[in-house]
């Protein structure tokens, strides 16, 4: 009989115990992951911030009014924000691109209007990779004017941005992010992916616009995702024949 109690209550111990060890958080080892770090190292991401252009060329840029409105030109000048910081990829590996000048953009207006100033490159700027935002430092001079960028996607459609109101005093840096809709990327083929920058428009305030107005834009950037064009296929088919 005691035999028989002891026997019992071993069985009773052993299924408790079994039953606490079966509702423990399981601990983390070889081949299994701890939840907090789940995703960390398998995102198919990689963030990079690059220069498109520094202004320092006044001649690769152009600047474009309706004659009805006014005159504009464009020209290089001295000058930047000293709040601008060097990308940090750029300069771990020493790259010192020059940046002494800033692009200026004058407008003399005729009249009253809400007329729209262009400042575009002579050539579109293709952006590699998904890109995530585009930067620019800008003299707005307090106006109510509005900043906007120009894009093409992938397939060709054009597309344009807000990136912001100019109503404020001295050298600010403005951002825009591009949203996930835009088509950026080939769904057949990974490595190929991309968007062109056609340039600035400012839109212009129809109570503000009269007079001359000035406008310096300076340190154009993109943070970009570069995984597909890193971790690419070498030896991947090229449909070229």
């Amino acid at each position: 009989m005691k035999k028989t109690l002891i026997g019992i209550l071993l069985l009773f111990v052993g299924a408790v115990v079994y039953s606490q060890v079966e509702r423990a958080e399981p601990l983390p080892g070889p081949g299994r992951p701890v939840a907090e770090s789940i995703g960390a190292d398998t995102a198919q991401q990689k963030l990079k911030e690059v220069s498109l252009s520094k202004f320092e060329d006044a001649g690769f840029w152009q600047a474009v009014v309706s004659l009805d409105d006014g005159v504009v030109s464009a020209r290089r000048l001295e000058g930047g924000s000293a709040a601008k910081k060097p990308i940090p990829a750029e300069e771990a590996i020493g790259i010192r691109e020059e940046d002494k000048y800033v692009l200026g953009v004058k407008t003399e207006f005729f009249r009253r209007s809400n007329a729209l100033i262009s400042v575009s490159p002579t050539r579109p700027l293709a952006i590699a990779g998904v890109v995530k935002t585009l930067s620019v430092w800008v003299v707005g001079r307090n106006f109510n004017h509005t900043l906007k960028a120009r894009f093409e996607d992938f397939a060709g459609r054009r597309f344009e941005l807000e990136v912001g109101k100019l109503n404020f005093v001295g050298w600010k840096q403005m951002v825009v992010a591009i949203p996930p809709t835009v088509e950026q990327r080939n769904p057949h083929y990974g490595i190929l992916s991309g968007i062109k920058f056609l340039g600035f428009s400012i839109d212009c305030d129809l109570m503000e616009a009269y007079g001359s107005y000035y406008i310096y834009l300076d340190d154009l950037r993109a943070v970009t995702d570069l995984f597909g064009e890193e971790n690419r296929d070498q030896d991947d088919m090229i449909d070229a024949w």
